[in-house]
């Protein structure tokens, strides 16, 4: 199975142990799917990492640990479409990566906008407990 992670799901697998994006973190590490992500995910993820807030949550090598995992363990895409999707513009990199990727379902936790979607381009968007319960047994 291919799946996108979104970076708010990435950054709180490394927040609260146990929770369903850390659950789902272990779940990849332990290749039950494939995550694919993008060189604008990665860069996104280390630079809102180092937003004031989350600095104070966040530990800079657990960070940059994931972020090396990613680039060594998931298919990280170089060339997206340009796609105009998401109700907000600065989501449309995760849905390009989502299409271009061709994975099976999109996991976020932007209520909000991505999850409003329910389905891009046939592409499932879930929450992490809903990629939980359907598609991690």
């Amino acid at each position: 199975m291919r799946v996108v992670l979104d970076t708010n799901i990435l950054l709180s697998a490394l927040l609260k142990k146990g929770s369903p994006p850390d659950r789902i973190r272990r779940a990849w590490e332990a290749r039950r799917f494939t995550v694919v992500t993008s060189r604008g995910q990665l860069a996104e993820l280390s630079r809102v990492s180092r937003y004031p807030r989350l600095r104070l949550l966040l530990k800079p090598h657990e960070v940059g640990r994931l972020i090396l995992r990613l680039q060594r363990y998931a298919e990280v895409l170089t060339d997206l479409p340009t796609v105009d999707l998401a109700p907000d513009p600065d989501d449309n990199p995760i849905l390009a990566t989502a299409i271009a990727g061709r994975v099976d379902v999109l996991v976020t936790g932007d209520r909000a906008d991505l999850l409003a979607l329910s389905r891009v381009q046939g592409i499932p968007v879930v929450t992490a407990r809903g990629f939980l319960e359907r598609f991690v047994s």
